[in-house]
C-alpha cells in the first residue's frame, strides 16, 4: 500500500483497518469545518485508495468534542473566506474549485463510501456526504444548507441534490435553510440509515478495530446497529410546502408566506441570494451533477466579486464582527430585479477555460 503524504497538519487523519480506509475530519474546535489543506488531503486519499486493491471501502467521520454535541462537518471555513476575499488571495478561488471537484469525485467514487453524519452536517459537510452510498444519521444529526444567511447559495452540489427531493422541498430548503433531523433527512432522501447515538461508540470501535475483511462486512457493521428513525416533520407538510414554494418567483413566494413562520425566517436572509438560489434549484433539475457544479462555480465567483457580491458582508456580520446585522443590497425582496439575478449566471470564463471544465461522470 502506497502511503499518502498529508499536508493538513493533523486536520485530516487517515487510518486503515483491513480493507477499510477511514478518514477522520480532525478539526473539532471549528466543528470540523473544511480548510483548503483538508480538501486537498481528502482528494489525495480518495484518489489513491480508488486504485489501491487493498482498500475496498471508505468511511468518513468527524472527530468528536468531549462533553459537547458532535459535529460531522459544519461547512467550509467561512472566516478564511472573508480573510481571503478582503485580501484578494487566490486561495479562495482554489478552495471552491477543489472542493467542488472533491464533491464530484465522491459522487462517482468507484468503491463504497460511507458518511457518518453525526451532529452538525451543513454546507460543505453535505457536500462530502451526499455522494455517499450509505449516509448514516443519529438523533444528534442536524442537516441543512443555510448559505443564504451569509450571502451565499446552497453550493457543493446543493443545486443538484436539493433538486432531487420531492416536489418543491428543494426550493424550501434552499430559501429557508431549514434544519432537518434524522427522520426528515431519511424521508426526503438526504440520508439512508439511522443508528441511535448510544450505538455510535460501538460502531466506530468496530470500524476502527474490528475485523473488516470485505466491503460487505464494513456495511454490515453499520447496518447491524440500525433502527427505524424517528418520524420526520417536513414530508408531512409536502402539500403546504409545494403550495408556497412552487410559486413563479421569489416575490410571489414571499407574498404567499406573508405572516407565516417560514416567511418570517426568510426576512433575515439575503434577498438577492434567495432569488439566485431559487433560480439555481430550478435550473439544476435539468442538469447533470457536473454541469450543476460548473454553474455553482460561476455563482460563487459572483458572490465574492462585483457590484452584487453579498458573501463578504454576510460573513462579516455572522462570523467576524458578529453583529448579526448584515447590510444586504438590495435590502428587501421587493427590490430584487431579474437583471440582478441573471448577472450571477453569467460565466466568467470561456467554456474551455472553466476551472471545472474537465468534470465528467465516469463512462
Amino acid at each position: 500500500m502506497t502511503p499518502v503524504a498529508l499536508i493538513s497538519e493533523g486536520q485530516i487523519r487517515a487510518d486503515v483497518n483491513g480493507v477499510l480506509g477511514l478518514i477522520t475530519l480532525n478539526r473539532p474546535e471549528a466543528l470540523n469545518a473544511l480548510s483548503l489543506p483538508m480538501i486537498r488531503d481528502m482528494t489525495a486519499l480518495l484518489k489513491a485508495w480508488a486504485v489501491d486493491p487493498a482498500i475496498e471501502a471508505i468511511v468518513v467521520l468527524g472527530q468528536g468534542r468531549e462533553g459537547k454535541v458532535p459535529a460531522f462537518c459544519a461547512g467550509g471555513d467561512i472566516r478564511f473566506f472573508h480573510k481571503a476575499a478582503t485580501a484578494g488571495d487566490g486561495a479562495l478561488d482554489d478552495f471552491f474549485t477543489e472542493e467542488y471537484a472533491l464533491n464530484h469525485l465522491i459522487h462517482h467514487f468507484p468503491k463504497p463510501y460511507i458518511a457518518l453524519m453525526d451532529g452538525i452536517t451543513m454546507g460543505g459537510g453535505m457536500g462530502i456526504s451526499q455522494g455517499a452510498r450509505l449516509r448514516v444519521v443519529s438523533e444528534h444529526s442536524r442537516l441543512a444548507m443555510p448559505e443564504t444567511a451569509i450571502g451565499l447559495f446552497p453550493d457543493v452540489g446543493g443545486g443538484w441534490f436539493l433538486a432531487q427531493t420531492p416536489g418543491h422541498i428543494g426550493e424550501f430548503l434552499a430559501l429557508t435553510g431549514q434544519v432537518l433531523h434524522a427522520g426528515d433527512a431519511i424521508e426526503l432522501g438526504l440520508a439512508d440509515v439511522y443508528v441511535p447515538a448510544a450505538q455510535w461508540p460501538a460502531m466506530i470501535e468496530a470500524l476502527r478495530q474490528g475485523v473488516q475483511d470485505s466491503a460487505e462486512h464494513v456495511a454490515a457493521t453499520v447496518m447491524s446497529l440500525s433502527e427505524v428513525a424517528p418520524e420526520g416533520r417536513i414530508a408531512a407538510r409536502q402539500a403546504e410546502i409545494d403550495a408556497h414554494f412552487g410559486k413563479a418567483d421569489l416575490q410571489a413566494i414571499a407574498a404567499s408566506l406573508s405572516g407565516h413562520e417560514w416567511g418570517e425566517a426568510m426576512g433575515k436572509l439575503s434577498p438577492l441570494m434567495m432569488a439566485v438560489s431559487l433560480e439555481q434549484i430550478r435550473r439544476a433539475r435539468g442538469m447533470s451533477l457536473a454541469d450543476d457544479l460548473r454553474m455553482e462555480r460561476d455563482l460563487v465567483y459572483h458572490c465574492f466579486h462585483g457590484a452584487n457580491a453579498q458573501a463578504v458582508e454576510g460573513i462579516r456580520a455572522k462570523a467576524v464582527d458578529k453583529d448579526h446585522a448584515p447590510r444586504w443590497q438590495p435590502a428587501s425582496i421587493a427590490e430584487v430585479t431579474p437583471a440582478q439575478v441573471k448577472s450571477f449566471f453569467e460565466r466568467p470564463w470561456a467554456p474551455k477555460d472553466h476551472p471545472l471544465a474537465t468534470l465528467r461522470a465516469p463512462s
